[in-house]
């Protein structure tokens, strides 16, 4: 399902439930040591997905993917990636970074948001274009996929950039038509930062009774075109999405 939404050069795995082939190397087993049943099984199952996409990027053997700061997967040399698992699925996207500089995808139930967290995470712009959506086309649970959305933000934001990012540190738009999505960076989040991105781009999907987002920042953006990932900045990076 996530390959539908990504560049065609990115290898990617997913798989709707927990595989009974998957393992853990031992310093990842030590990261869930405490964790209950089902954490354990998401995780396993997540690096499964990992390691057999990296294995159709081309690094052929297997290795740990330890973790890094706050969390974030440490990749072998010269790939980047992301890992994403709610119920019902598990899926990692990985890509050299000589084309992507960095993933981000998230999954998440095609459910409504609980009550109040809309407001929490959402500016209040957001809010209300995710309402009128709601009221217009009420098949997609805009809220859920609006969250996703800053979930597939924040996961591509980190690797490049070291640094936090809130909820409210970037403003959504939905292209319900195109299925895509644009994250606009605000000023105060990426003042007094060299080299931050101004925007990213994603695309979306609703399938299976899911939401899935996923953003691919690409590496190379021709002089002219400016900083981001909007429509020009995906062409210049040769970006063709299956």
């Amino acid at each position: 399902m996530i390959e539908q939404i990504l560049p065609t050069h990115v290898a990617t795995f997913d798989t709707f439930h927990d595989r009974p082939d998957a393992y853990l190397f031992p310093e990842e087993r030590a990261l869930i040591r405490d964790s209950v049943e089902s954490r354990r099984r998401e995780f396993t199952t997540g690096r499964h997905c990992a390691r057999t996409a990296l294995t159709r990027l081309g690094v052929a053997t297997p290795q740990p993917l330890p973790r890094g700061p706050r969390g974030a997967v440490t990749w072998p040399a010269g790939v980047t990636g992301t890992i994403t698992h709610c119920r019902g699925y598990r899926a990692a996207a990985v890509a050299d970074v000589s084309r992507t500089v960095s993933l981000g995808i998230d999954a998440e139930p095609d459910a409504p948001l609980p009550e109040g967290v809309l407001e929490a995470v959402a500016l209040p712009e957001e809010q209300v274009a995710v309402k009128e959506l709601l009221g217009d086309l009420p098949a997609v649970h805009w809220d859920k996929l609006l969250f996703s959305a800053k979930e597939s933000v924040y996961k591509t934001w980190f690797p490049m950039m070291r640094r936090p990012l809130e909820f409210e540190d970037a403003l959504i738009t939905f292209d319900p038509a195109d299925g895509e999505f644009t994250a606009r960076l605000l000023p105060h989040a990426v003042r007094g930062i060299s080299g931050a991105p101004e925007e990213f781009t994603g695309r979306w999907a609703a399938a299976h009774g899911l939401l899935v987002t996923a953003i691919a920042f690409p590496a190379r953006v021709p002089a002219g075109l400016g900083v981001g990932t909007g429509r020009d900045a995906r062409r210049a990076g040769d970006e063709v999405f299956a």
